[in-house]
């Protein structure tokens, strides 16, 4: 049977306490005589009875999943699922351009796969990053990241392995990843990869890093959904090192929460004030957001509309091809028929041989985008930050170039005024 508890493991009286508290409870061994209770991991329900909390980051929300749904036709090589939570009783509030934090799952498969490789069954007891103890399977399923490597894993598995080769590559590995060694592999990989360390179970799982919440875009509007507040998440799957690996939060919202109705997810909004709609709402918004980084283009037409905007709406899509992956196909055309939106520009880069972006889009209105900026128009971007966003970037310095009659320092001048005025904002990631 392998060490669970070694005598000289890091555990406070405190915690040693909780420990004997949540044997005697689970396995009947006794308790310390002044252990203190635990709470459970899950956030509690709100007290009706008194003042109606305050949930944030560090208390958040434990909201009922309203519904998941596809956004890709079934051809379609992504999978983006629109997601609606519900606020009724939280006191949430938002504003198009915030984001919403959602505290993820990990995988179960992979969670039981790291159990079999450490040879315990998951109930041993475990203290989780916030200094509560719950069983192992608990700790690595909802306190721990096991996706991403931590330095104190790779130092305590040096420290304990007997092989000397595996010993030094985990050092060097620990000081200094020259090779790139760690970025596609994940706990489990690190594990099997040097068998040779003794650590106890419980010490590893104390050495991982704490399990983060996801933030992403909100793409709705509070005054169209008072009760709700609504996502886009494209879900990651792909193959490394000979395994199947997922986005935590994806696939958690993807694979688990659909699954199981009325499921509750803890949530909290993560404000982002300089991602925000022109107060004068008689002015022109020039938005470009492909694939899911549509999110709070969303939201910002929904709000535009509640609000009685009158400014015209210009708005830049693109994804992969038409007829499987035009995310909102339905409401962006109707916003076009109404007249809500003023241009509708789409690109979808693998419908023809030439690759065509959201970015070849704005260079074939390149007049007409620099008149809109020349009234005052409000130029936004949201999605991929190494690419589309450097791209789109790059495109707007071009436009001012040739449309302007600028140079490039005059156009780098230009597009400096407008993010100071507060005329270019990016979401990006």
């Amino acid at each position: 049977m392998p060490r669970l508890l070694p005598e000289d493991a890091p555990f406070s009286p405190q915690q040693r306490a909780w420990l004997d508290d949540l044997l005697s409870a689970t396995f009947g061994l006794g308790a310390a005589p002044n252990a203190a209770p635990q709470p459970a991991l899950e956030p509690p329900a709100p007290d009706t009875q008194n003042e109606t909390p305050v949930y944030n980051r560090d208390d958040p929300f434990p909201s009922r999943v309203l519904y998941v749904r596809p956004l890709n036709g079934e051809e379609s090589e992504k999978d983006v699922r629109t997601v609606a939570f519900d606020l009724a009783g939280s006191g949430l509030t938002y504003e198009a351009g915030d984001a919403l934090g959602i505290y993820p799952e990990n995988d179960h498969e992979l969670v039981e796969s790291i159990l079999e490789v450490l040879g315990i069954t998951g109930e041993e007891p475990v203290v989780t990053p916030e200094s509560r103890v719950v069983p192992a399977r608990i700790a690595l399923q909802k306190g721990y990241d096991i996706t991403r490597v931590s330095e104190e894993l790779l130092q305590l598995l040096a420290k304990t392995a007997h092989d000397e080769n595996e010993a030094a590559s985990l050092s060097e590995l620990a000081e200094d990843d020259a090779e790139d060694w760690l970025p596609l592999r994940d706990v489990l990989d690190v594990l099997r990869h040097f068998p040779s360390a003794n650590a106890a179970p419980v010490e590893i799982i104390a050495s991982l890093m704490p399990l983060q919440p996801r933030l992403y875009s909100i793409a709705s509007s509070q005054k169209a959904f008072p009760e709700e507040v609504h996502l886009t998440i494209g879900v990651v799957r792909y193959h490394a090192n000979e395994r199947a690996r997922k986005g935590v939060a994806s696939t958690f919202i993807a694979e688990r929460i659909d699954m199981t109705p009325g499921h509750r997810v803890s949530i909290f909004v993560h404000p982002s004030p300089g991602f925000r709609l022109p107060e004068d709402g008689h002015a022109p918004v020039i938005m470009v957001g492909p694939g899911t980084g549509i999110a709070p283009f969303r939201a910002f037409l929904q709000e535009r509309q509640a609000t009685g905007a009158t400014g015209k709406n210009w708005l830049f899509f693109g994804d992969q091809r038409r007829h499987c992956d035009f995310l909102y196909q339905d409401e962006l055309e109707k916003y076009l028929r109404e007249g809500l939106l003023t241009h509708l520009d789409i690109a979808f880069s693998r419908d023809q041989e030439e690759k065509i972006y959201v970015q070849t889009r704005m260079l074939d209105n390149a007049e007409r985008l620099w008149n809109w900026l020349e009234d005052g128009a409000h130029f936004y971007v949201c999605g991929d930050a190494k690419r589309m966003a450097k791209d789109v970037d790059a495109t707007l310095h071009q436009i001012a170039c040739e449309q302007g009659g600028m140079s490039q320092a005059g156009a780098k001048a230009y597009i400096q005024s407008l993010v100071k005025n507060k005329r270019y904002q990016r979401d990006v990631y």
